[in-house]
């Protein structure tokens, strides 16, 4: 009888995400500076990493919502947005990004953009998924595109070689139900620590230290 000696990675790390909130992109920035000094400390470590799309706005029209009302409404006035974007931006900014408020037009349906980094995953594999999750960001963060746009998304389904029919016949799915967290971004590693936020890099590199110590305590 056959056996599966695959070993078990050392360091897994689950993120939860939605792509509209700004706040995630800056986590996955420093989650990627904390990763560069990890492989360099322990190269020879296995790292998976798997994305938990999810959408904090539901009830969203497939045509969305116009950007600047959503917010209004949301925060109260557009004094408020204004001071909530220069706090965002300036986070940003600290981590090495930039973030165009005043390119994005529409509060979009993320359920679209998530079905197509689910099947990312499944055809691709994790990296090429992290990496069309980057994308997904770059076009709403700096080119004010519309995540519920099905005509961009099945464009960047054939940039990444997916099936362009499978593709189009997820865009309209419901999202499957997410693992409730308390907020987004949220991380945890090996199933044992766990954050919330756009944690510093070096907050998510003790958190990945401390996950493998105590894996290698129950060894």
């Amino acid at each position: 009888m056959s056996t599966n000696t695959t070993p078990a990675p050392a360091l897994q790390i689950d993120v939860w995400f939605d792509l509209i909130c700004p706040w995630c992109l800056i986590g996955k920035r420093h989650l990627d500076t904390a990763l560069t000094t990890w492989r360099a400390q322990r190269p020879t470590d296995t790292v998976v990493l798997r994305w938990h799309p999810m959408r904090l706005i539901e009830g969203v029209p497939p045509e969305g919502w116009d950007f600047a009302a959503f917010y209004e409404r949301r925060l109260g006035s557009p004094q408020a947005v204004a001071a909530r974007q220069a706090q965002v931006r300036a986070a940003a900014a600290h981590a090495g990004l930039s973030i165009a408020f005043d390119r994005i037009r529409r509060f979009p349906d993320t359920a679209p953009a998530h079905q197509l980094v689910l099947l990312a995953a499944q055809r691709l594999g994790t990296e090429a998924q992290a990496t069309l999750i980057e994308r997904l960001f770059h076009g709403y963060f700096q080119q004010g595109r519309d995540l519920g746009d099905h005509a961009w998304l099945l464009q960047l389904a054939a940039e990444w070689r997916l099936d362009v029919a499978e593709a189009a016949s997820r865009l309209d799915l419901p999202l499957p139900q997410a693992e409730p967290v308390p907020g987004v971004p949220f991380f945890v590693f090996n199933q044992r620590e766990a954050l919330s936020g756009a944690q510093p890099p070096a907050a998510l590199l003790q958190a990945m230290q401390a996950a493998v110590t105590d894996t290698s305590q129950l060894l």
